[in-house]
């Protein structure tokens, strides 16, 4: 973890869809975007007259930016993608333990699932797996076409893509777990909303997985216990021995 000062981009903040954003910040030495070195990572930003920090996954990032994929799901985050260009942002970096896409880990075709704004850090992993000559493939859902967002990033990585929407207004009608049934057995890296996971876990195809894990944080790295989770092995903080958790340690 390293405590770092992050500069709003001029001109990139762009609104992907009605409540999701995507914000680059820039770093003011190589040293602190180095703080993030694992797909799954995430940081905390404090924001102006706001007690907690806000978790947010890191989406991308090089030798001086991070790409954050926000989605407005309360006050805080409402802010945060609104703050004028150059804002100095006061960060917490290279949080949490991120995905291990090493091939002996997942064999040779591992699938990446996302649901939401749970897509966001399987584009950085992507892009590694793919640098690091694996074939990935990815399956995306979201409820709608509308609510469908950096398809043209998927895309362009050049891995075999699935989208799912639950109203059937763009790709498969209904769900990943509806895409993910049809495959034979795969090894998945997932990140999405609780239900989402719980289900493609419970798949029988699932032979093994890596499962990305949502929670409400006050310090992010470990101190408060505050997003504690019961595991097969007893009880997790999902900041500081997550978010990343393997298929096998995981009880629902």
């Amino acid at each position: 973890m390293r405590q770092c000062t992050f500069i709003l981009e001029r001109r990139r903040v762009k609104q992907l869809t009605h409540d999701t954003w995507e914000l680059v910040l820039m770093a003011l030495n190589s040293q602190d975007a180095a703080a993030v070195n694992a797909p799954g990572q995430f940081v905390n930003i404090a924001l102006p007259g706001k007690f907690l920090r806000r978790p947010i996954s890191v989406c991308d990032w090089g030798k001086y930016h991070l790409t954050l994929l926000v989605k407005e799901a309360g006050e805080g985050t409402k802010e945060l993608v609104r703050l004028p260009p150059e804002t100095e942002l006061d960060v917490l970096a290279g949080l949490g333990n991120g995905f291990d896409f090493a091939p002996e880990t997942m064999g040779p075709a591992p699938v990446l699932v996302g649901g939401g704004i749970g897509i966001a850090p399987l584009y950085g992993l992507a892009k590694r797996m793919l640098e690091n000559g694996q074939s990935p493939r990815a399956v995306l859902g979201f409820r709608s076409k509308a609510d469908s967002f950096y398809l043209e990033e998927f895309t362009a990585l050049g891995l075999p893509l699935t989208v799912a929407t639950e109203d059937g207004s763009l790709g498969t009608k209904g769900f990943v777990t509806d895409v993910l049934k049809e495959l034979p057995d795969c090894y998945v890296l997932a990140c999405g909303p609780t239900p989402m996971l719980k289900a493609v876990h419970g798949l029988p195809n699932v032979t093994g997985g890596q499962f990305s894990f949502e929670a409400r944080m006050a310090c992010g790295f470990g101190a408060c216990v505050g997003c504690t989770i019961q595991m097969a092995d007893g009880p997790k903080r999902v900041c500081k021995d997550g978010p990343v958790f393997r298929k096998e340690e995981i009880l629902w």
